[in-house]
């Protein structure tokens, strides 16, 4: 307020605006909440806002919008983490809570970790997601994911809560289905 519109016009890349702020965790130097321009690209957020990624890690994997704001691999680093920019690759940016994975980080492990989560939060007073995220996590334990049913069950889930988190728990299994295949098995990457 004290530096006025322009001021504040003045940041952002990307066709952005402004700033905004970022809470980054997982796999960097510098974890933290960061002020940093709106419609910075994760690599960006990383390397100049973090210090980089700690020592030992490559960069594998984000989640650019908390928990149920999807996985996304590290080759799509130059996506703009903005409200309108990554709804097209069935993630969001939400709070803007960054989480870095590296090598080290089991994608599917991550996306069970939060199906578990949600099934933890459900208020359960919705059958679909009630019973869906307790399904789901159960079918996720298997060595070989059934991708069909889990499909099914993710749109099921979509459709039918009541509310956004029955809605938005399936985002990252089924970002990390469509994402990331060199996670399964040969013969299930197939299905």
């Amino acid at each position: 307020v004290e530096k006025g519109a322009d001021w504040w016009k003045s940041h952002g890349r990307n066709d952005r605006q402004g700033l905004r702020s970022f809470s980054v965790s997982g796999r960097v130097k510098n974890p933290g909440v960061k002020l940093a321009p709106a419609g910075i690209t994760v690599r960006e957020l990383i390397n100049e806002f973090c210090g980089g990624m700690a020592g030992g890690h490559t960069f594998h994997a984000y989640l650019p919008g908390g928990a149920s704001g999807g996985i996304l691999p590290a080759t799509m680093d130059d996506i703009p983490l903005d409200f309108g920019t990554l709804e097209k690759y069935g993630c969001f940016i939400g709070s803007a809570a960054v989480v870095i994975l590296s090598q080290a980080d089991s994608v599917r492990d991550a996306a069970l970790n939060l199906m578990k989560f949600f099934e933890d939060e459900s208020c359960g007073q919705c059958t679909p997601c009630r019973v869906g995220t307790e399904k789901a996590a159960l079918l996720m334990q298997r060595p070989v994911w059934n991708q069909e049913l889990l499909g099914e069950l993710s749109q099921a889930m979509r459709d039918a809560s009541i509310c956004g988190l029955g809605q938005a728990a399936s985002n990252p299994l089924t970002s990390v289905i469509k994402y990331f295949p060199d996670e399964f098995q040969p013969q299930q990457a197939a299905e």
